[in-house]
């Protein structure tokens, strides 16, 4: 993999704005995600990172424990809808974009083309593109067949430095943008991010463990904006408001279960 030199300049980026770092929602794997209560929320399109989120390192195809809920994802927003990113498949070191082609292939999505790696502007531009450049439906009111805007997309991936903080930039410079123009237009419930914390096959786990603790202090020592999103309801059953024994809340929500999460980071899921 090419050196990822947007990535080595986040933590200069996290000096003005550490909360760019943290997660809207916290879950162990996609099977936890409510895809459809994140369409009734108003999101109509998502991107997923590939490596150790939906497939194992360096591999093409789906974890077989996803399918389902890698089927309803695509049945919920529409396979055009649903995008992977990814910093090896469909990158410079891609050639020939052979792996893009193969990942696109098993599973039955397209993959970004791009450049500049995660989690730098150009790739968010390049996101944007892609989905701007998406046909409308003409069955549909014109508002609902446009395609999807950035506060519209939610961004799934398993590293904080890369996916997160790839969708909180796109949130912020979205509403940035929304304010400047001031658009009259329902402008979307703003760009989500949900971290993945498990691990199919065990890669970078000391960078993963001080994304980890980088995650906690930040969420010790600032203040949550009152402009996060309400994500309630997006995360299935069991996950929700989880309480330890001393009757703290550990489970999913505006960036919570940060401090249990490291004894989810395993081989096997359940």
């Amino acid at each position: 993999m090419p050196l990822n030199i947007p990535g080595l300049l986040v933590p200069f980026h996290l000096l003005v704005n550490p909360r760019l770092v943290i997660p809207h929602i916290i879950v162990n794997d996609i099977r936890q995600v409510d895809f459809r209560a994140l369409k009734r929320a108003g999101y109509k399109g998502a991107v997923f990172d590939k490596d150790n989120c939906i497939t194992l390192p360096q591999q093409d195809r789906l974890v077989p424990e996803l399918q389902d809920s890698w089927r309803e994802c695509r049945e919920v927003f529409g396979e055009g809808n649903v995008l992977i990113v990814s910093n090896s498949a469909g990158t410079p070191s891609d050639a020939g974009g052979i792996q893009a082609e193969s990942v696109s292939h098993h599973l039955k999505v397209p993959v970004l083309q791009h450049a500049s790696l995660k989690p730098s502007y150009a790739c968010i531009k390049g996101i944007r593109a892609y989905f701007a450049s998406l046909p409308g439906n003409k069955a549909e009111s014109k508002e609902s067949s446009r395609p999807p805007r950035d506060s519209e997309l939610v961004i799934i991936g398993d590293r904080i430095f890369t996916d997160v903080l790839l969708a909180n930039r796109m949130r912020s410079s979205s509403s940035q943008s929304r304010l400047q123009e001031q658009k009259s237009a329902p402008s979307g419930p703003g760009t989500l991010s949900i971290w993945t914390t498990g691990v199919w096959k065990k890669e970078s786990m000391l960078m993963r463990f001080g994304e980890k603790k980088l995650v906690e202090a930040v969420r010790k020592w600032t203040t949550s904006p009152s402009s996060d999103p309400d994500t309630t309801g997006f995360v299935k059953g069991s996950w929700i408001d989880k309480v330890d024994e001393d009757g703290k809340e550990t489970g999913t929500g505006s960036g919570g279960g940060v401090g249990w999460i490291w004894d989810k980071m395993r081989l096997r899921r359940t």
